[in-house]
């Protein structure tokens, strides 16, 4: 009987530690020498070494006086990223955009982007449309001029090859603290 476990056994240790540990620590290995910003998080650093944080995952951003981010079903979380998986029939899913769209106050339509998670819950982008939809929220906020704000949309809208345009938030909040509000100044 042990001659039929052994193979089996052995087998299985074999694959463990080939398909387990092997192929992982290659693969990690060639993500590092190949692309090594993206494969230590693409993190986002300011003058002083600090990280500010990363240009794939976004983070809340509550101020008013800061772009926000899409809404996130698993509260910025890596570990519970994900879409929320709500059918657009579910009271919950209706409840969760009404109580977003409440807290965005402001002129109306406001943009889906705003109301609804993405389908990781970590998009870190915005439509163009969506970032300058919240300037007017922002101008209140920081008394700085609306064509300023403006600027600093379309100087952060990236136009990739496929795909529509976007706006880093995370990048364009770091740009933002670059212009303090006018009290503060």
């Amino acid at each position: 009987m042990l001659e039929h476990f052994r193979p089996a056994i052995t087998t299985l240790a074999f694959m463990t530690l080939l398909v387990g540990v092997a192929y992982p620590l290659t693969v990690t290995g060639v993500a590092h020498l190949a692309f090594p910003d993206q494969a230590a998080g693409s993190l986002v650093r300011d003058d002083t070494g600090e990280v500010r944080g990363s240009r794939l995952i976004a983070q809340a951003f509550d101020d008013d006086q800061w772009f926000q981010s899409r809404p996130s079903s698993g509260d910025y979380a890596t570990v519970a990223s994900g879409a929320s998986n709500l059918a657009p029939s579910n009271p919950k899913l209706r409840a969760r955009i009404e109580q977003a769209s409440a807290n965005l106050s402001g002129q109306a339509p406001l943009p889906m982007q705003l109301a609804t998670t993405s389908g990781s819950g970590l998009d870190p982008h915005l439509s163009p449309e969506a970032a300058a939809w919240q300037i007017p929220r922002i101008v209140k906020a920081r008394g700085l001029a609306e064509a300023e704000l403006l600027r600093l949309v379309e100087a952060h809208t990236e136009r990739p090859l496929f795909g529509p345009a976007v706006v880093n938030v995370l990048a364009l909040n770091l740009a933002l603290a670059d212009n303090p509000p006018i009290a503060s100044r």
